[in-house]
């Protein structure tokens, strides 16, 4: 992490803890009130610096470039010795439709948790439904370190791990991609996969609506030659097929999967999701981000008796990339990446925009 001098030199906002609460409110405050960004809230002799940058900041610097180092990097920390990753804490408010994860985690230098929010009647304020906020603690005093906003930051790293599985798994050749869902998460899983490979075709499963429709506009505004199509015809057709659906049931059948394919489940994150067919988990080559999680919350959830019984083998991807496991082994072969989404790809995330804050206000 970053020192409060440096903090201040780069104009991030900042401000020091004093008494339960107190540091922080103050922090948010005087920042949400026009504090010049290079102004200390409170003196920094009072106790360690404390960063917050809003959600409006952290969607100003992310980028899928960002996005991708970050989540690569956390990816590796996630199968290091000193990586921890403790199990999600799934909630609800007083209504039902209102949900919350809390993902935790450490590594060598970050510690810290991520809370992301649903809140179903969000639209109807016009805010997003979907929201993040990370906290990094101090890893020598345990006090908070920084607070971020990253609504949009998730959408980036949640697409960024969909990308450095597939730059790792998917064919080098890949050209059509199939995207099953239309939502907020499935434009930034499009677009950061058409980085990593030369995708010219879009096929789009997903319901009538409106939504739909402008998704295929937007795609096609960036590049992409985009269609909807029928469940069927655009699995036996593709090369990547990634899900970004709540679904829970399967939303292909695995007969329709060609050989040489890539397929990502990157909406299955608690328990009862379920967006890919448990026979493909029994021919396909296995990896995930974190297979002690992806068997609880991921889509992995459905075939966790046979892969602890070893029926079925997981890899962690982070391995892939440190070279101690092997990736996609023939151009026949068929690959699954699940995707839980684990807290260190979010701390890692935090700190890669507290960075880019920096070197902004340079």
């Amino acid at each position: 992490m970053l020192d409060g001098a440096s903090l201040r030199a780069s104009g991030v906002s900042h401000g020091s803890w004093s008494g339960p609460g107190g540091g922080l409110a103050r922090s948010l405050l005087r920042t949400k009130s026009g504090a010049p960004r290079d102004a200390p809230l409170l003196s920094s002799a009072e106790g360690p610096a404390m960063i917050y940058i809003s959600e409006e900041d952290s969607a100003a610097l992310i980028s899928h470039e960002i996005a991708y180092e970050a989540v690569r990097a956390a990816l590796v920390a996630a199968v290091s010795a000193e990586g921890r990753v403790f199990p999600a804490v799934l909630g609800r408010s007083a209504s039902p439709t209102n949900t919350f994860s809390i993902k935790s985690g450490s590594s060598d230098h970050l510690t810290g948790v991520k809370v992301g929010s649903f809140w179903s009647k969000n639209p109807e304020r016009r805010l997003p439904r979907h929201n993040s906020t990370i906290v990094l603690l101090d890893q020598e005093i345990g006090r908070l370190s920084a607070v971020v906003e990253a609504g949009t930051a998730n959408a980036y790293r949640t697409a960024a791990a969909d990308a450095v599985a597939a730059d790792l798994l998917a064919r080098k050749d890949a050209r059509t991609l199939t995207i099953f869902g239309a939502g907020n998460q499935a434009r930034y899983e499009v677009l950061a996969l058409a980085r990593i490979r030369p995708i010219d075709i879009v096929h789009v499963v997903a319901r009538p609506s409106e939504r739909r429709d402008a998704f295929v506009e937007l795609l096609r505004a960036n590049g992409l030659n985009a269609r909807v199509a029928a469940a069927e015809e655009a699995v036996s057709s593709s090369d990547i097929v990634v899900t970004a659906t709540p679904a829970r049931e399967a939303l292909f059948e695995a007969g329709w999967v060609r050989p040489g394919t890539h397929v990502a489940s990157m909406g299955s994150d608690a328990p009862g999701k379920h967006e890919l067919p448990t026979q493909l988990m029994a021919t396909a080559d296995l990896f995930c981000d974190l297979p002690s999680q992806s068997v609880m919350i991921g889509d992995f959830q459905h075939i966790r008796d046979r892969v602890a019984n070893g029926e079925i083998a997981l890899t962690a991807i982070g391995d892939v990339i440190k070279g101690t496991a092997a990736g996609r082994k023939s151009d026949d072969a068929i690959t699954v990446f699940d995707s839980s989404g684990i807290a260190l790809q979010d701390l890692y995330i935090a700190d890669a925009l507290i960075k880019a804050r920096m070197q902004s206000a340079t």
